[in-house]
């Protein structure tokens, strides 16, 4: 284990820096670990880390798992933007269905007063005939 202390200016406190040649757990669950993400932009890719420090090596798994999240936060974004240009064109149908159902309901109402202007109208002439016919019985009974 090889320690480090340093003071950085006379009214700072002391930097420590810790690190050990001996332990490479973390070093070999660094080699499973992607090396690039293509979602990232270069600039953004986690650094390979020097494996003989475990802070590096710490420092690494942390970015490549923000990248992961990062991934996977992308991921969901398009899910839910596709869902929503899904809603979104429902939406537009049920409105169109909606408007359809608006004129098919004026139509409906104005058919509907049509068909009783013409019952009426139809009543109306029944009776005018019939009576026409009484008149007409009546007339030629007497002649």
């Amino acid at each position: 284990m090889i320690t480090s202390t340093r003071r950085v200016s006379p009214d700072k406190s002391e930097v420590r820096i810790a690190f050990s040649l001996d332990d490479t757990s973390d070093a070999k669950d660094v080699e499973g670990v992607p090396q690039t993400f293509p979602d990232l932009e270069q600039r953004l890719q986690p650094v390979p880390p020097c494996v003989s420090l475990r802070e590096s090596v710490q420092v690494y798994k942390e970015h490549c798992r923000m990248a992961r999240e990062f991934h996977q936060v992308k991921h969901e974004i398009a899910v839910l933007e596709d869902r929503k240009r899904k809603l979104l064109a429902e939406l537009v149908e049920d409105e169109e269905v909606a408007i359809e159902i608006a004129r098919l309901e004026e139509e409906f109402r104005r058919l509907t007063e049509e068909n009783r202007t013409l019952m009426t109208v139809h009543n109306e002439r029944a009776q005018q005939l019939e009576r026409l016919c009484v008149t007409n019985q009546t007339t030629q009974d007497s002649s």
